[in-house]
């Protein structure tokens, strides 16, 4: 594995799918993340210099903007993991 110049690096264009033996999947989990998460990080929000971090609404409302994806996903699954064994059981219980 080559580091390359640790001291003054060189930054590529932008992600790049790794090279793969199954380019299949890397395409798909990258264009999974770009449909869940298409908004850049909020950088200027991200201050390491403060210990008190106190956000206002608009900050907050620009953190759920970015999360808006992940928080969608995390809904639907929540759903069929409470949903899926309901259905499952009421199957299993009252064939009719």
């Amino acid at each position: 594995m080559e580091l390359g110049n640790i001291s003054q690096p060189s930054y590529g264009p932008g992600l790049e799918a790794p090279g793969s033996n199954t380019p299949g999947l890397v395409a798909m989990a990258h264009g999974f993340l770009r449909l869940v998460q298409p908004n850049s990080l909020p950088i200027e929000m991200i201050d390491f210099g403060q210990s008190q971090i106190e956000f206002n609404q608009e900050d907050i409302k620009e953190l759920l903007l970015y999360e808006l994806g992940f928080l969608v996903c995390a809904a639907i699954g929540v759903l069929f993991i409470i949903f899926v064994p309901l259905v499952g059981c009421c199957f299993c219980c009252c064939r009719c």
